[in-house]
């Protein structure tokens, strides 16, 4: 029986039934528990901000579509500077704000050309440009004073005033080093190498914000080491082998050769819009820069132009390859690339004859090996990361800023330092008994039992080797699995089949790997598979989704992959943590955190967590909505549901909810429930930005109670919270104090809730995990409703506590675990997407949907659902 009968609602008070808050809920008294502590932030006060009227202006260049590098040129040219004066700020776009008043409006005519000292081009065409500059209004700083106060709401005058010292504070960096949104990076740092043409090196990053103090709202200054990827700085053609992945020059010109484009000449695309220099004209070219607008299908020995002799002024056609040869002496050496065309026009180069300019970011997903040596340059412990800081306080020199003296801006350089808390840390109990880890944050399984062991006996199972470099032989493979089975057993673990089915599988071909071991597995128990277990010789992430997809999709069944290399060592502590995956998939559960015997919910309570994960920029690849629910009382184990979600939104929409969301709370329902709903349940949402809280009360939240009142569920109470770690805030604990570990990270269970949190509404700033490498980065809670009225102490406390619930981990997780798994999910379901394992990620932007009535079914780029799983072996609602 379907729990959800539909019930028909009035539309015309639909708004009024399911109404949410405007303003968000407000910060209650700190907590008190567990034991105070002092916390150095990474955050500089703010102590005086102008008092002079600042104007702010309206900036048309051209007709107002002009590209961003022409702007930034207008702008700072002669004829703009004199007509102007100094003490200028500009956005880089349409606003500017100075201290002076012109009411009337200013018309400069910019002439490039002279300014440059070009003479005119020839037939007539000038190199002029309009600039209109018009006063539209004055920043009012009474404003933002007011609702510091708390004498007046946060409206549009105080955003205007913060957004304008933003900018001011980014005016004297900008012209110095190179600027990408809030963060500086130096020309001729020290670079680190990540692979494939990109490089990594180290610049500052400051914002600013409203923020609550102990002695009243205040405004400060976050600053943080920013870690930027750039192109390397080499030849275009050494680039592009790079891009194209080619072995080498040679093989990089048979990949771009022929007349139709190739997939390699499709990823040159990505060289696009980069700033080059040519190289045949000495180190003086370096400073005039070209930008590339397209690769052409024709080489240098194929693409001609018309060449006019300056005697005689006859005309000849003329290869790129001849003209370099005649007039420059340049013989090229790979004569058969494409050649590249700049945006400026008629203005066509070799390839190998252009340089990339340094700095330049690198704007799309790095790969596996370019991760890995990213997470090596950027994890820095906390007293490097300090001094890092300290060190970049020198970079942006507010001290000797003229902008910030002439607006009367003034920022206190010594670090601000607040009282915090550290929670008193639960114990993790397992099925053998609690264990106490107290501060340390970490324990193993050594000689400890599941909290729960897998559901039903393991009696159907099999393993399939596949070959390749590095694969596990029969021998080391048999002695893993004896090895398993004695530590899983004594985990808890109920195996009744100790000779899995073992197979050799090829990973060019793993869906028919998994084939083959599915029927083999089950012929040989003449029983569904319950588990099919996978040893493959290395990282390949094609085989590993291929596998993931076919056991999945196909099957309905649940897998474990594992490399050959931790095969073969056998060590215990690996098999442990495989033990934790397996027995998780399996229906089991690790531990929990000890405390009440109902654990930390007081009522019937469902946890709900959700993300939305999106591709690199520019990519047309789906966003991917993942929605998690507890599946037991005491939230240890979770459900998820996964769909697309349009191109890059952010919002899940109405559609993904209802259908996701209902069969989930149905399991709950009868599961858990015994066919009661719970009368309250806590949503957990990551990243979304402050701007869209709002957006996640009116649109997901309001979906999600229309949904529940369909089954005449309408008194079920709503705690909703936004968790997000994309943030540059951190934690520097005095080294050596009882609130730091060893490597001067905060401890797990600190907590701070001033400083750098919100002036007025409730959020706070949890570190509940123990970093092991590099700085520990605190996970930011915003309460945005609270229909449960829970006291802080509660509600902080339960999301500590369950950190340490985290199914597959011997430490707590710095995330609530809710919304960890729904990331996880949302990652995992790119393998699940409705197109052929090897063509890769296959969801593509289409045409708008602008079907259904929800605030939150507004217009989607269409694409492709997924891949339905079967739920034959309940494999949608038991892992």
């Amino acid at each position: 029986m379907d729990i959800f009968v539909f019930r028909k609602f009035d539309q015309l008070t639909r708004d009024e039934k399911y109404d949410v808050p405007t303003d968000l809920p407000k910060r209650p008294a700190a907590n008190k528990t567990g034991k105070e502590i002092v916390v150095g932030l990474n955050t500089f006060n703010i102590v005086a901000y102008p008092t002079k009227a600042v104007y702010q202006y309206d900036v048309i260049i051209g007709n107002g579509a002009e590209n961003r590098g022409l702007i930034k040129r207008l702008w700072q040219s002669k004829a703009v500077r004199e007509a102007l004066g100094n003490g200028w700020i500009f956005d880089g776009n349409r606003i500017a704000w100075s201290l002076v008043d012109k009411s009337r409006e200013i018309r400069i005519t910019v002439d490039l050309d002279d300014e440059s000292g070009r003479p005119t081009r020839p037939g007539g065409r000038e190199n002029k440009h309009k600039v209109y500059i018009r006063q539209t209004n004055s920043v009012r700083f009474d404003a933002l004073r007011g609702y510091l106060s708390d004498q007046a709401a946060f409206d549009n005058a105080c955003l205007e005033s913060i957004n304008f010292l933003d900018h001011l504070i980014r005016e004297q960096p900008s012209q110095t080093f190179t600027q990408i949104k809030r963060s500086f990076f130096a020309r001729g740092q020290q670079r680190f190498t990540l692979g494939g043409g990109i490089e990594a090196f180290k610049g500052v990053y400051q914002s600013i914000r409203a923020v609550h103090s102990v002695g009243g709202a205040r405004l400060s200054v976050n600053v943080d080491v920013a870690n930027g990827t750039f192109w390397t700085e080499s030849s275009l053609h050494v680039a592009a082998k790079d891009v194209c992945r080619a072995r080498d020059l040679p093989q990089l010109v048979a990949l771009l050769k022929g007349e139709k484009e190739t997939p390699a000449f499709r990823a040159l695309r990505r060289l696009r819009k980069l700033r080059v220099y040519a190289i045949h004209r000495g180190a003086a070219e370096k400073e005039h820069l070209f930008t590339i607008d397209r690769f052409l299908n024709k080489s240098s020995r194929q693409h001609t132009f018309e060449q006019k002799d300056k005697t005689t002024g006859i005309s000849k056609t003329i290869t790129i390859y001849d003209y370099f040869a005649q007039r420059y002496n340049q013989r090229l050496q790979f004569p058969d690339l494409p050649v590249v065309q700049m945006t400026k026009k008629n203005i066509f180069l070799p390839m190998e004859l252009c340089k990339l300019a340094e700095n330049q970011r690198y704007l799309y997903k790095l790969g596996e090996r370019q991760t890995s040596n990213m997470i090596k340059f950027a994890v820095t412990p906390p007293s490097e990361r300090w001094a890092a800081v300290e060190h970049r306080l020198g970079m942006l020199d507010w001290k000797n800023d003229k902008y910030l003296h002439s607006f009367g801006l003034q920022i206190d350089p010594t670090q601000v330092k607040v009282k915090g808390r550290l929670l008193p840390n639960p114990k993790v109990q397992f099925a053998s008994g609690p264990f106490d880890p107290r501060t340390s944050g970490r324990w193993d399984l050594k000689g400890k039992k599941f909290l729960t062991p897998n559901t039903k006996p393991l009696k159907s199972w099999g393993i399939c080797v596949i070959q390749g470099h590095g694969a596990a032989d029969k021998a080391q493979v048999e002695n893993f699995i004896k090895e398993f089975i004695k530590i899983y057993t004594g985990h808890g673990g109920r195996i009744e089949n100790k000779t899995p089915v073992i197979i050799p599988g090829q990973g060019g071909d793993a869906g028919k790997a998994v084939e083959v071991l599915w029927n083999k597995t089950g012929n040989a128990s003449q029983l569904r598979p319950q588990m099919l277990v996978f040893i493959v010789p290395d990282k390949d992430t094609m085989t590993y989704n291929r596998i993931k997809k076919s056991c999945e999709c196909r099957y309905g069944v649940v897998s474990q992959v594992m490399q050959a290399v931790h095969v073969q060592k056998c060590q215990a502590q690996y098999i442990s943590n495989v033990c934790m995956k397996f027995n998780a998939k399996l229906g089991g559960v690790t531990a929990r955190a000890a405390g009440k015997p109902s654990g930390n919910f007081p009522a019937p309570t469902l946890v709900i967590g959700a993300d939305v994960s999106h591709a690199a920029p520019g990519s047309e690849i789906a966003s991917m909505a993942a929605i998690t629910v507890s599946t037991d009382a005491l939230a240890t184990r979770y459900a998820a549901a996964c769909e697309t979600n349009g191109h890059r939104v952010e919002m899940i929409s109405t559609n993904n909810i209802t259908t996701m969301l209902k069969p989930l709370i149905q399991n709950w329902v009868q599961t858990v429930g015994k066919g009661k709903f719970p009368e309250r349940i806590y949503y957990f949402r990551d990243g979304v930005s402050d701007g869209q809280y709002q957006h996640v009360l009116q649109q997901e939240v309001h979906d999600m109670k229309e949904l529940l009142s369909t089954a005449g569920q309408t008194k079920i109470k709503f705690t909703v919270l936004v968790a997000s770690k994309r943030h540059h805030v951190r934690f520097f604990p005095k080294a050596g104090d009882s609130a730091a570990d060893r490597n001067g990270n905060p401890l797990p269970g600190t907590l701070v809730e001033t400083g750098v949190t919100h002036p007025f509404e409730y959020d706070f700033y949890l570190c509940a995990h123990a970093a092991l490498k590099g700085t520990a980065r605190p996970v930011h809670y915003h309460v945005l409703l609270d229909e449960n009225k829970l006291t802080v102490e509660e509600l902080q406390s339960l999301i500590y506590e369950h950190s340490y619930q985290y199914i597959r981990s011997t430490t707590p997780v710095s995330l609530f675990p809710a919304v960890y798994y729904a990331h996880l999910a949302s990652n995992r379901a790119r393998s699940h997407e409705n197109a052929p394992s090897s063509s890769g990620p296959e969801s593509k932007g289409g045409s708008g949907d602008k079907s259904g009535g929800s605030l939150s079914d507004k217009p989607l780029t269409e694409a492709k659902p997924l891949i339905e799983m079967p739920n034959n072996g309940e494999i949608r609602t038991s892992t």
